[in-house]
């Protein structure tokens, strides 16, 4: 699948804004501590997505109720959802002047629905490449590669499943408003979105 910029400015893809602190101190010092064993952009690139991945449970897999949307936050509470994982990710890579982007996919869920889930991608060689940090469990093994995705999840288009084309510059709005409005996340999980 061809990913699709939702915007050609690439710079986009390395801003900061609330959502993407890659400013703040904590996300500053995360990045600091992965870069120091990296020897090049690739080898840091996959450090931080294993250290989202393993080290940043996925709140509904911990039992975790607390919501947190801004990657500062998710590296400090160490708790969130695959959209929350995917910000702090996001402000990893951008700290290190990595393009990243945020792509999504719309998966059925347990009650006979849909849910949106997230995911970001990188850029490297001239090209995007999706990753999913939303974290490994039973049946579900996603792997940083550059050579044909490691995703947890593929859509299954028989299941009304499908990839969402475009790569977003800033985390989309639907996501964002879902964890920013819920009070916890069992309130969380009847307001996330079933597509965008």
């Amino acid at each position: 699948m061809e990913l699709i910029q939702n915007t050609p400015d690439l710079s986009a893809y390395l801003a900061a804004d609330e959502v993407v602190d890659h400013h703040h101190p904590r996300v500053r010092e995360t990045a600091a501590r992965l870069a120091e064993g990296a020897v090049d952009s690739y080898a840091y690139a996959r450090a931080a997505y294993e250290f989202v991945r393993d080290t940043i449970p996925h709140s509904q897999d911990s039992g975790d109720p607390r919501v947190t949307w801004r990657a500062s936050d998710v590296l400090e509470k160490r708790t969130g959802i695959c959209y929350a994982k995917a910000h702090a990710l996001a402000a990893l890579l951008r700290a290190e002047d990595i393009p990243t982007g945020f792509a999504y996919q719309r998966l059925a869920d347990d009650d006979g629905g849909h849910v949106v889930h997230g995911l970001v991608a990188v850029r490297f060689h001239g090209s995007w490449h999706r990753q999913d940090p939303r974290g490994n469990k039973p049946g579900v093994d996603a792997r940083f590669s550059l050579d044909g995705e490691r995703l947890a999840f593929v859509a299954d288009p028989q299941s009304n499943e499908l990839d969402y084309p475009v790569l977003y510059s800033e985390p989309h709005p639907a996501a964002l408003g879902a964890l920013m409005a819920a009070s916890d996340r069992p309130h969380l999980w009847k307001t996330l979105p079933t597509a965008l």
